[in-house]
């Protein structure tokens, strides 16, 4: 694995790579408010030894990459969605499979239809394109995110606690919390963050809706993946996306969460691998 500080479009975006780079190209968006390290490295180790280039990177107020003050982004999830692209430049390459969880499978469906050319395939994982009448978040997931602003976001205890906590509100019954493992990867990420209160701005990032009415032009393949436990977008968000796309498989998750646990990672590598498969 290798990281990468990329200067992209006047700003830095911290990437890491893994694999071959002669291999089909994977990039791997993560959702809001969390950096490119919930991707786990063992997952990302995992499915470039099944033959693919596997990039990850921050987004905007995120790990390492380019931060704005608390409150005030200077972005749109347009500018987010040309990230990826802009990324994809700095590793020299034109086309590839687009992976995104939760938000960042939101700006994989804009990535699709605003920068078609530059998309293989999609994998769209535990997100939505949030079409009137699918079921909203379940009220303990908007209870404890009002909690937020009680977070000294200056102190490493209080911010993983909330990290923390946030994944084990968000986690389904079919696996035992592994509150070492998140614990861990909550401390690396504030450790290696520039300004950890930043990322809450993405909670006040607007734009995406001409993109996200527009869904069923998808026409790439598309691989949905969606827990049946999933508690902040429910489940029937991933079968109204099956349902839409053109070109689509919908590979159910049973007992899982808005989560990408250990527990899942074969299955998951393995849908990932044969959908990218040339």
């Amino acid at each position: 694995m290798t990281e990468r500080m990329l200067h992209l479009n006047g700003m830095d975006i911290c990437t890491e790579s893994f694999g071959d780079p002669k291999d089909p190209a994977v990039l791997l968006i993560m959702g809001a408010t969390a950096s490119m390290i919930w991707w786990e490295v063992g997952f990302c180790k995992s499915l470039a030894a099944a033959g693919r280039f596997v990039i990850r990177y921050d987004h905007r107020d995120t790990g390492r990459s380019v931060t704005y003050p608390p409150g005030q982004p200077e972005y749109s999830f347009e500018d987010m969605a040309d990230d990826a692209i802009h990324v994809l430049d700095g590793y020299g390459v034109a086309k590839a499979h687009v992976a995104g969880m939760s938000m960042g499978g939101m700006l994989t469906q804009m990535i699709a239809l605003r920068h078609p050319e530059r998309v293989e395939s999609v994998t769209l994982f535990a997100t939505s394109n949030f079409a009137p009448g699918l079921p909203p978040s379940e009220e303990k997931v908007d209870r404890f995110f009002e909690t937020a602003g009680e977070v000294d976001w200056t102190s490493e205890r209080s911010v993983v606690q909330f990290s923390v906590e946030k994944w084990r509100v968000l986690r389904g019954s079919k696996h035992a919390f592994d509150e070492r493992n998140i614990t861990l990867l909550a401390e690396q990420e504030f450790r290696r963050s520039l300004s950890p209160a930043s990322m809450m701005n993405h909670g006040l990032v607007s734009g995406g809706e001409t993109y996200l009415g527009r869904t069923a032009e998808i026409h790439v393949p598309a691989l949905i993946i969606h827990g049946t436990e999933d508690p902040i977008i429910p489940y029937e968000h991933g079968i109204h996306l099956a349902d839409v796309i053109p070109d689509s498989r919908l590979l159910t998750l049973e007992g899982t969460g808005h989560e990408l646990h250990a527990g899942d990672w074969e299955t998951i590598i393995q849908a990932i691998a044969g959908h990218t498969a040339s």
